[in-house]
């Protein structure tokens, strides 16, 4: 079977000096301990360990041929947004990661594919560089779960969806920011905790304020990790709008109706899991997203699916390729 991972990251083996560009701190940078492993580091402090297959193209290549992936898209990790920032800094490595992404994927043009990212604090700015980034091969757009206390429902991320719309730019949704740090200082608890329940949020944020019947449904939108704890959970948001008119007073029809408004990625990591997914979701709403390079990946890419015992060949063959095809508008 064909396999399109449509989730996995890049860093880049270097950044600019935007501190001294900026004269400010807080920028990542990338120390290298040898020619394969290197340290995200930022002020000084390690934020994550990372290996050359974040930057090295023929490495990625190489991978992808041991593991029978077609086209991989890639996107920047998420440490990189920057929307604390002001518009003009977060501009200026949106633009450099954009350009360096496309740089990645020259070697294989056909094998690997780009998302772009943008200063989405600024709406204006942030529909320009879409713009411009489609025009230039990316073939969609990654944007955090939120801007500081904004969740996805604030108007201008909705405005900037609704122009993603038009444009024909898919949007793949990642969290990154997670809440409550402080209750969750060990055993990446905010990895394992936090980041499902910020995807939940934001789903729960389009569905709930109505803003999915104010955008079109032309909008192609895809919550990575398989929509964390949203389709385990879905029941109770169902019930909850059934009972309580403060759950419904922005939502006009059940919760569970708009899931068919967007798209989540397999990286559930059990077949149980899975399999609930896709009779959430449905067959045609779930793409293989791997998270590659990182640990916290599918190791196997695509082991999950081809292996599972109850899907039918049809359905794995969705889930691997072909629903990401029509999602991206792959040949």
């Amino acid at each position: 079977m064909k396999l399109i991972d449509m989730h996995a990251h890049f860093f880049p083996a270097s950044v600019p000096d935007f501190a001294s560009r900026f004269s400010n701190n807080g920028w990542p940078t990338v120390v290298h301990r040898n020619s394969e492993q290197a340290d995200i580091v930022i002020d000084g402090n390690v934020f994550r360990p990372i290996t050359h297959a974040c930057w090295d193209t023929q490495k990625r290549l190489a991978d992808m041929d041991v593991l029978g992936i077609d086209t991989q898209i890639i996107c920047a990790t998420p440490v990189l947004f920057a929307y604390h920032r002001p518009v003009e800094q977060t501009l200026a490595l949106a633009e450099w990661l954009n350009d360096e992404a496309l740089e990645m994927c020259q070697p294989s043009t056909q094998r690997l594919k780009a998302l772009c990212q943008v200063p989405l604090q600024d709406i204006d700015a942030a529909c320009k560089e879409v713009s411009r980034c489609m025009d230039n091969g990316h073939v969609g757009v990654q944007i955090g779960n939120h801007v500081g206390l904004k969740n996805l429902d604030d108007e201008g991320i909705v405005s900037f969806l609704h122009h993603c719309a038009d444009i024909g730019a898919p949007v793949l949704i990642h969290p990154w920011d997670m809440m409550a740090p402080e209750r969750m200082p060990k055993y990446m608890l905010p990895w394992l905790v936090a980041m499902p329940a910020e995807t939940q949020l934001s789903i729960l944020s389009l569905i709930l304020s109505g803003a999915f019947e104010r955008l079109p449904k032309s909008l192609k939108i895809c919550f990575a990790h398989g929509g964390g704890s949203f389709p385990y959970l879905i029941g109770r948001v169902d019930n909850a709008w059934r009972h309580r008119d403060i759950v419904r007073q922005d939502c006009p029809h059940l919760p569970s109706s708009y899931m068919d408004r967007f798209y989540v990625d397999s990286a559930v990591f059990h077949p149980d899991a899975l399999e609930l997914l896709v009779k959430t979701m449905g067959e045609k709403r779930v793409m293989l997203g791997s998270d590659y390079p990182f640990p916290l990946g599918e190791q196997v890419i695509g082991e999950l699916v081809k292996d599972h015992s109850t899907l039918s060949d049809n359905v794995k063959s969705r889930i691997l390729a072909h629903n990401a095809a029509e999602f991206f508008n792959l040949d």
